[in-house]
């Protein structure tokens, strides 16, 4: 038996996850966090949808010094903060030393505040404290960057935190499920090989993209401009 058909693109994503997040439009503190750069394509269409502002949430992981694909932390950008999440185990049995960690936490800082200051340019970073936070990304495998972004967002008191995603693999449904207030996915295919693989057209956008999606987000919500400015995401 033949699976659906895929995602003309993100922006086709998007407009269906909108459908399914019609109960966020009731909540008038809601804001919509993408995960750049393939997230934002997504995300634009639901906060027009939900009537809700839209920003980027940066997330960087932190690899091992000599085995980076394996993830022993990550950084995630909120406002004009950075919240770091370590993964004390992975520490643990790496034997990573202070100074190893401190290498790859600056050059991954730098690279985070690089691709922010190139996202977001000049708008201000919204606040998440006490609002329901909807965390886009255009798909997930492991989750692993999803799921660093929901612990950083905790430790700013959300109200609620929602994950929605066009397409992920049981196993990692599941696990967002247990650590998001609520988990809206489209497809959660049992034979999941790829993201790219639910996509006609993957390309991934421009950062000039990316900025112009953000910047037509805030013309349609002008009082959610200086959101951000008491506090960035914190209080």
């Amino acid at each position: 038996m033949r699976g659906p058909r895929p995602f003309a693109d993100r922006a086709q994503a998007g407009a269906a996850l909108a459908g399914r997040l019609a109960a966020s439009a009731d909540r008038p503190r809601t804001v919509v966090l993408a995960l750049p750069r393939g997230g934002v394509p997504v995300a634009a269409p639901i906060a027009e949808a939900l009537g809700a502002p839209l920003d980027v949430l940066v997330v960087r992981k932190l690899g091992l010094p000599r085995q980076p694909e394996l993830a022993m932390g990550a950084l995630a950008g909120l406002g004009g903060e950075v919240v770091e999440v370590l993964h004390d185990p992975v520490l643990r049995a790496a034997r990573v030393r202070g100074p190893e960690l401190d290498g790859v936490r600056a050059a991954e800082l730098a690279e985070l505040r690089r691709r922010e200051a190139a996202f977001r340019r000049d708008l201000p970073a919204l606040a998440v404290t006490g609002r329901t936070v909807v965390v886009v990304d255009d798909g997930a495998a492991t989750g692993s960057t999803v799921r660093a972004a929901v612990a950083a967002l905790r430790r700013r008191a959300p109200e609620r935190v929602v994950v929605a995603l066009p397409v992920c693999p049981p196993d990692t449904a599941a696990a967002l499920a247990r650590e998001a207030d609520e988990l809206v996915c489209l497809r959660v295919p049992s034979g999941f090989q790829a993201v790219g693989l639910e996509y006609v057209d993957f390309e991934p956008p421009r950062d000039a993209d990316v900025a112009a999606l953000l910047r037509a987000a805030r013309a349609r919500l002008p009082d959610e401009a200086d959101s951000g400015q008491n506090g960035g995401g914190a209080s």
